[in-house]
This record gives C-alpha cells, sequence and structure tokens, in this order.
C-alpha cells in the first residue's frame, strides 16, 4: 500500500516536473508513512481520524522547510497528508492490515 499512496502522491510532482529530489523524498515519506500508520493504535482517537492524524503530524517539519521559501505550497501539501493518511487508515482498518 506505501508503493501505492507514495505513487498518487508523486504523479503531479511528475506532471509539474518538480526537481527529483522532492519527488523522491515526497515517496519516501508517504512510503513510511503508511508503515507507521498501518502499525499505530491511538488510543481515544477515532480508527477514521488516526491516519490524517498521524500523517499530518509527520508532514509538519517538511511543512516548515518548504513553507520557509515559499509558502503557497504549503496548504497543498497539508491538505494531501491528511487526505492520504485517512484514505490509509481506512483501508488499513476494512483490509485487517493492522
Amino acid at each position: 500500500m506505501g508503493l501505492l499512496i507514495g505513487l498518487i502522491d508523486i504523479i503531479p510532482m511528475m506532471v509539474q516536473k518538480l526537481p527529483k529530489y522532492s519527488t523522491v523524498s515526497a515517496f519516501i515519506h508517504y512510503f513510511f508513512i503508511t508503515i507507521v500508520i498501518i502499525h499505530l493504535d491511538l488510543p481515544q482517537v477515532p480508527w477514521w481520524l488516526q491516519g490524517g492524524i498521524v500523517a499530518l503530524a509527520l508532514t509538519v517539519p517538511m511543512l516548515i522547510q518548504v513553507g520557509h521559501d515559499d509558502r503557497k505550497p504549503v496548504p497543498i501539501i497539508a491538505t494531501n497528508a491528511l487526505i492520504l493518511g485517512s484514505v490509509v487508515g481506512i483501508l488499513a482498518h476494512f483490509t485487517h492490515l493492522t
């Protein structure tokens, strides 16, 4: 599942012809976020919300780095983290990957 989520994230980056180091970094980021989401259980947090929270939390350092130079992509990256993280959490719940 990490490969799929990573590919979903980098396809728009490849279309925009962003630097390769940014594309590879984003792919690796989402590949490992998927692993963390699948194996993590946050007490007192609904299952459907866990993936989005974890993905956004693990994306904050990237948001700080990117936002330092250009603030325009920050909301896009944050929204992407919430959506992709939620998708991973929901898929993990229903496919019993945890």
